[in-house]
């Protein structure tokens, strides 16, 4: 996490503002030694947890294909 003082941020304020959105990495800013806030990417919340990583992850397997395995049961 990013540390910098006020002052400086005052000055590089926007392209610190685009650089956290770019990178997702939070910035801690602080007077006189002592953190006072913290820039951090604004993301917007799921209205549900289904579909949260649709298009995300893809399975390179065939599932649906059989094994051709004889399973031993009793």
């Amino acid at each position: 996490m990013q540390t910098i003082k006020a002052s400086e941020f005052k000055a590089k304020c926007l392209a610190l503002i685009d650089e956290v959105n770019q990178t997702g990495e939070e910035i801690v800013i602080t007077k006189n030694g002592k953190p006072v806030s913290i820039l951090k990417p604004y993301r917007t919340v799921p209205a549900t947890i289904y579909g949260l990583h649709k298009d995300k992850i893809q399975s390179k397997d065939d599932l649906i294909t059989p094994l051709d395995i004889v399973w031993d049961a009793e």
